[in-house]
């Protein structure tokens, strides 16, 4: 199993995504660990439930270790009633594009608004294709990360 996930996130300028999905799952998440060095993450996924460790993010934001484990979802529910405040509520649809998919965040209460999209890389310095509905580039910008969302949504920004 590998433990780096490479990832670039931006910001998307319309909706031209929701025609192209081929896949869109609820989520709910929050954080039983937000820390700048570690986030230990707990999430339902429509009827799925994930624990998440995630590392600290190298300086260009891009590459970062995870560890992910399925949980049942009476699991997750009970983790979540523990987590800091700031649950996340989102859609997230599945995007394809050429050899790469698209994930992209679409959240409500207190980040709505708010839409995120997130490709995941082998290589930092892989290319690939940019839709018409990317926007800037947000890699690296802490105030995008879930974990800082939970803690200063959207919304008061």
């Amino acid at each position: 199993m590998n433990y780096k996930e490479i990832e670039r996130k931006f910001l998307v300028n319309n909706l031209d995504f929701i025609k192209e999905s081929f896949q869109n799952n609820r989520i709910e998440q929050g954080y039983l660990n937000s820390h700048k060095e570690r986030a230990v993450r707990v999430r339902i996924k429509n009827n799925q439930g994930y624990l998440t460790i995630k590392g600290e993010s190298n300086q260009a934001g891009t590459t970062r270790f995870e560890w992910e484990k399925e949980i049942s979802v009476s699991e997750a529910t009970q983790l979540l009633a523990i987590c800091e405040p700031g649950v996340i509520s989102k859609t997230r649809y599945l995007v394809k594009n050429n050899e790469h998919t698209y994930e992209v965040d679409v959240f409500d209460g207190d980040n709505k608004g708010l839409i995120v999209a997130e490709i995941e890389l082998s290589d930092e310095q892989e290319a690939f294709n940019k839709p018409n509905w990317l926007g800037d580039e947000v890699t690296g910008q802490v105030k995008y990360y879930n974990s800082q969302l939970s803690k200063k949504p959207f919304a008061n920004w």
